[in-house]
């Protein structure tokens, strides 16, 4: 389990506080999360706000099976909920400075749900922004308050998911608003789609190096990006719309973010030294 080092022997009244928001913002992202998926009758998220959020809803929206890749998250953010909320954890450096930050972007998950479900297309563009925001917030928190000793359960679910979860929301962010866009531009865009789709992504490939630069090369952000963009690849070629052009350079950029930090992560498999 997590590491007791870096744990202050004074717990504060604040430390429970914390504890039951992030088991409140986790609550509250899953019970969003089973209406979005269409549980109770509802509609689920690729149906709602005219299937705007549907895999053919524009140029860079994944194909299906990349949403998978939450399954992933919300287990991990389950697990990190029941972790952080273990007596021996309430006083532990380290969870106050990822509690908060984590809860956050827990509340904004689940908000988004809510504003497909219940708002308007600009209100999930709204909100993906601020839940990018919130995860450029933790995982930095994450990389900076990072203890080497903290063992393999402090690692994968701080570090890894709160990667995993930044890496996701990152290209999520470029589908949503390019869906949201794609509802309020003139139909006469959609001749230059595959050339704006093209420049976007290049753009997405500056910021999946940037995170791993800033990160000391953390492979986690830069595996869900791969993971997205891959699955973007397969839509283009084989859904609609169809474009080769953007499908390419998806793959292309997809090893451009992830061949750097698995080479990293690898150097420091074989010399751990390396950092």
């Amino acid at each position: 389990m997590y590491s007791t080092r870096h744990t202050s022997s004074n717990a504060r009244g604040s430390d429970l506080v914390r504890q039951i928001v992030v088991l409140s913002a986790v609550s509250f992202m899953l019970i969003a999360a089973v209406i979005g998926a269409g549980a109770f009758g509802n509609t689920a998220v690729q149906d709602q706000q005219g299937g705007a959020l549907d895999t053919s809803g524009s140029y860079l929206a994944p194909a299906g099976p990349a949403f998978s890749i939450w399954s992933v998250i919300y287990l991990g953010l389950i697990a990190y909920a029941i972790c952080q909320a273990l007596p021996r954890q309430r006083a532990s450096e380290r969870q106050r400075a990822m509690g908060w930050p984590i809860a956050v972007t827990m509340v904004l998950n689940g908000l988004w749900l809510v504003a497909a479900r219940f708002g308007t297309l600009f209100l999930t563009v709204v909100v993906i922004v601020l839940l990018l925001a919130a995860l450029g917030w933790a995982f930095r928190t994450a990389v900076v308050t990072r203890d080497p000793r903290g063992g393999v359960v402090d690692s994968v679910l701080i570090d890894g998911v709160t990667g995993l979860h930044l890496g996701w929301v990152t290209l999520a962010t470029v589908a949503n608003i390019s869906a949201w866009l794609t509802t309020v531009a003139p139909p006469s865009w959609e001749d230059a789609a595959s050339a704006i789709g093209v420049v976007v992504l290049v753009v997405v490939a500056i910021i999946g190096l940037a995170i791993a630069w800033r990160s000391g090369w953390r492979v986690a952000p830069a595996l869900a990006l791969a993971w997205g963009l891959s699955w973007l690849a397969v839509e283009r070629l084989t859904g609609t719309p169809l474009s080769t052009p953007i499908a390419i350079t998806a793959v292309i950029v997809a090893l451009i973010v992830l061949l750097p930090p698995a080479v990293v992560s690898g150097l420091r498999l074989i010399r751990p030294s390396v950092d």
